[in-house]
């Protein structure tokens, strides 16, 4: 029996260690998954794009190989979709990994006006295929939202998922558009959860400046929900690129309304009023006493 319980802990062991070493080895710059085709299964042919976005026509990309044998000494990449075929070298002597070989003139990129689809890309070494991959491309000029939520205007949202909101909340709509289209400072967004559409801002003080949000375009604003909401699920919808393209996002609203005083808005003109009712009474009060020192 201890023999089978140390067995078991042992089994633990290594699966939370095979968890934590695959964590700590993702990358950061996106690589595409694993390619299902690959001509051997020692060998792995990538793709990577800054930021990790998703790869688009016209977009510049780098290649890596590892797996390969020590010894081998170059890897040519093509593909339908590449503007030319990419060379891959050993990172040093001896390795099996590999650097991206780019001279002058070279143009390592996305054909421009690419059709929107997968294409096949293959790696070979002295006339033999080594490895193959897929690549993903989008259409040019498409926005990629990496983030899309709403919640607590006094909050911070640090998810990419909203969370529940309450009616009658103040609430802070943050967007995140990796290739925000170019003089488009300014998004609206609309929804059964608002009385009027809010315009959300790239120079606005809700921008929360979370670093998920690094090598984006952030639009953030505040608004207050409707009071008389009923409990369910509504949708949030952004029309950006000049109108080119719409998304949307879905948000829970649970719970009782928030209890609130009048809206910013409301004490706003309300102070407003004020002021010019007492600007209006100062001109009533000279007035008078001017009369005054004419009739004496």
């Amino acid at each position: 029996m201890f023999r089978n319980a140390v067995r078991a802990v042992g089994a633990a062991g290594l699966a939370v260690v095979s968890l934590l070493g695959a964590a700590a080895g993702a990358s950061a710059e996106g690589a595409n998954p694993p390619p299902a085709d690959s001509s051997s299964a020692a060998v792995r042919l990538e793709y990577h794009v800054p930021q990790g976005r998703t790869l688009e026509a016209g977009d510049g990309l780098w290649f890596s190989i590892e797996g390969m044998r020590p010894g081998w000494d170059s890897v040519e990449v093509t593909s339908p979709a590449l503007q030319e075929p990419i060379t891959l070298t050993p990172a040093k002597k001896g390795s099996t990994q590999s650097v991206q070989k780019d001279g002058p003139g070279t143009d390592h990129r996305i054909r421009p006006g690419l059709r929107p689809g997968t294409y096949s890309a293959t790696a070979t070494s002295h006339g033999r295929t080594v490895a193959t991959a897929r690549l993903k491309v989008t259409a040019e000029g498409s926005a990629e939202i990496s983030r899309f939520v709403i919640g607590p205007a006094d909050a911070f949202p640090g998810s990419d998922t909203p969370a529940p909101v309450r009616p009658g909340s103040d609430v802070r709509v943050v967007l995140t558009d990796l290739r925000a289209a170019p003089g488009e400072d300014s998004l609206t967004v609309t929804s059964p959860l608002f009385d009027g559409p809010l315009t959300i801002r790239t120079d606005s003080s809700d921008d929360p400046g979370c670093k998920c949000d690094d090598g984006g375009t952030v639009y953030a604003g505040r608004t207050r929900l409707r009071d008389d909401l009923s409990e369910g699920r509504y949708t949030l919808t952004v029309v950006s690129h000049h109108g080119q393209q719409t998304t949307k996002q879905h948000v829970a609203v649970a719970g009782e309304p928030a209890a609130h005083g009048p809206s910013r808005v409301v004490t706003g003109a309300v102070a407003a009023a004020g002021v010019a009712l007492a600007v209006g009474g100062v001109i009533a009060v000279r007035r008078r006493s001017r009369k005054t020192a004419a009739s004496e």
